[in-house]
């Protein structure tokens, strides 16, 4: 029967549900861990042999070294490693991705995926329904394990049968037998194939199914491999096109380690491919170019058995099948052994040149002026949202700044007070503050956008949480923002009426300024790290808090004396009061935000 269009849906379909699966994995791995993650990759930038370690491990948890690489990317964007510290991340990475390759090779093909993929999604689905989030989340994680395993099944099941396709076996004959021109062209396509499937593991399950089935050479099956390290590479790079330099950088850096890669390996192509067969033969595991020979001669020599042997009406007991078996799982063996002997081979001589790697990204990457990006969020950006749990500490980096940058007007509404209304630093100076207010509004909308993106992927409740703690936090930062340039509202209306404030009054309110930007600091202490809260900051805030109602309320009845003693006139006392009543309610809003963080001290504590 000819292959139809329905078989080639089936194979869409399969490889649909083996990158599924491996998504699925990935997602309830994230969530199982939710901060734990978090913590684990902020600690990976020690040195440059941690960061590699670190990234094998993730790679071969999340099983996509796409994945872990846009992870990385969104971590030099969020300002929590360097450029240089994320190359060893990007280095172990590479290592990683095989570990998907050894699994596939060692299970994929050895082990009747039936037999233990329905049990494991017995025992998986009960977990869905558990109140615990974490339990919840293993059971997708196990669910997403079964899917793999049944995608690797179905591809295996629905690649085309060359015996039944005549013209097809006529079109890979064709640019098989080229020399090192076929090595060139089965390394495009497994470019083209892994850019277009993002995954460089999927690639890999379908050449290994190609290669033990006998239609492609061996020698081949590691050109599409080694095209697949290029091709893995594209998705951090579009993840980084809306993303700082830094980002763009190690996208850029991921790109270049699998192109140099790439180039040795090509110089030296068919040495290395006969490295590796003789590893695979001294480790007893067989030759595996011998299975593309045998095949052949079996079709020369047998063509009853080689018929019989591919429309599977060959008795299971038949001595060509064991053989054939056996030198199936050689080549399975021995492609995974080519594609983690040359991701060691690239590690062992990158790590060295960590810095002068970095020094070539920066230049291929060159920096933007200061100014093209003096008021863009400086850490989050729209197209970087490859896992939800992940962006959480980009937008708390962000956050960071953006209450610094709402300090700095405090700052200005003090010296404004100070400045006379009718000259041009004045005009100046609420301009300016004014602009930072417009500024301020302009990073709520984004950081709270952003946010819920975030909240719109696959979180933990404890991920959920933290998100609106944040945005409760962002919305009160910006209230201190809209306080600070109401102070410069109601001084141009002092102006206006031409009212004028005496020593006193200046001297009060400086009083009540020093407060609220002791107050600041000690909110942004709090702000710069909310997961290591120390109650004796949290009490110092409080404090503070009392201290500027109790100021705001001696000054409010001092004001009355003062008027009715005709010490300055009703109307200075009007706008004076004004002035009071507006820091104290950005006290408030400090200690709101002050609140919020212990709120989730305690919450991320219990």
């Amino acid at each position: 029967m000819n292959y139809s269009f329905f078989d080639f849906l089936a194979l869409l379909g399969s490889v649909c549900l083996f990158l599924y699966g491996m998504k699925v994995m990935s997602e309830g791995l994230q969530k199982a861990a939710g901060d734990r993650l978090r913590n684990i990759l902020s600690a990976m930038t020690r040195n440059r042999f941690t960061g590699t370690l670190t990234g094998f491990a993730i790679t071969a948890l999340i099983q996509s070294s796409s994945a872990s690489t846009v992870m990385v990317v969104s971590f030099v964007n969020a300002g929590l490693m360097t450029l240089g510290q994320s190359m060893a991340v990007i280095f172990g990475a590479n290592v990683g991705t095989t570990f998907t390759a050894w699994v596939i090779a060692l299970f994929g093909f050895k082990v009747d995926t039936s037999v233990f993929v329905l049990p494991v999604i017995a025992c998986a689905v009960p977990l869905l329904f558990f109140k615990k989030s974490r339990t919840k989340s293993m059971g997708e994680f196990l669910i997403g394990f079964a899917f793999l395993f049944m995608g690797l099944s179905m591809i295996s099941e629905y690649v085309p049968d060359l015996q039944s396709n005549p013209e097809m076996f006529a079109f890979l004959e064709r640019y098989a037998s080229m020399g090192y021109m076929s090595v060139l062209l089965f390394l495009l396509v497994g470019i083209v194939l892994t850019a277009i499937i993002q995954s460089s593991a999927a690639t890999f399950a379908i050449v290994l199914i190609m290669c033990t089935k006998g239609w492609i050479t061996f020698d081949l099956g590691c050109a599409v491999i080694l095209g697949s390290n290029i091709g893995t590479t594209i998705t951090p790079l579009l993840a980084s096109m809306s993303g700082n330099v830094a980002a763009k950088r190690t996208a850029m850096g991921h790109l270049l380690f699998n192109l140099f890669g790439m180039i040795w390996t090509l110089l030296v192509f068919y040495p290395f491919v006969r490295l590796n067969v003789d590893i695979t033969e001294w480790l007893g595991q067989g030759n595996p170019e011998s299975l593309y020979s045998y095949v052949n001669t079996l079709e020369q020599n047998n063509p009853d058995i080689y018929d019989k042997l591919f429309d599977g009406s060959l008795p299971t007991t038949h001595p060509v099948l064991a053989q054939i078996g056996q030198m199936q799982f050689s080549v399975s063996f021995g492609m995974s052994m080519f594609h983690t002997v040359f991701n060691l081979i690239n590690l062992a001589i990158m790590i060295w040149f960590t810095g002068l790697y970095v020094k070539i990204v920066e230049k291929l990457v060159p920096a933007k002026h200061k100014e093209d990006e003096e008021f863009q969020l400086k850490f989050i950006s729209g197209g970087l949202m490859s896992a939800s749990e992940l962006n959480i500490a980009q937008a708390e980096k962000e956050m960071y700044v953006y209450a610094q940058r709402v300090q700095r007007m405090i700052d200005m509404a003090e010296q404004l007070v100070h400045t006379p209304e009718k000259s041009e630093e004045f005009s100046k100076l609420y301009s300016r503050l004014e602009k930072y207010e417009e500024i301020s509004d302009r990073m709520e909308i984004e950081i709270a956008n952003y946010l819920n993106r975030c909240a719109e992927g696959r979180l933990s409740n404890e991920g959920k949480l933290h998100i609106a703690s944040m945005l409760n936090i962002v919305s009160e930062i910006e209230s201190i923002a809209d306080c600070c340039f109401g102070c410069a509202k109601i001084l141009i209306r002092k102006h206006e009426n031409g009212v004028t404030f005496n020593d006193m009054i200046y001297e009060n309110v400086d009083t009540m300024f020093g407060y609220v930007k002791v107050a600041m600091n000690d909110m942004l202490v709090l702000l710069s790290d909310v997961e290591k809260v120390r109650d004796v900051d949290i009490i110092r805030s409080y404090n503070k808090e009392r201290e500027i109602n109790n100021l705001r309320n001696q000054l409010r009845s001092n004001n009355v004396e003062n008027i009715n003693n005709r010490v300055y006139e009703y109307q200075s006392g009007i706008y004076y009061m004004d002035i009071i009543n507006d820091l104290e309610k950005m006290g408030d809003y400090i200690i709101n935000v002050v609140d919020t963080i212990r709120d989730h001290f305690r919450r991320h504590a219990a």
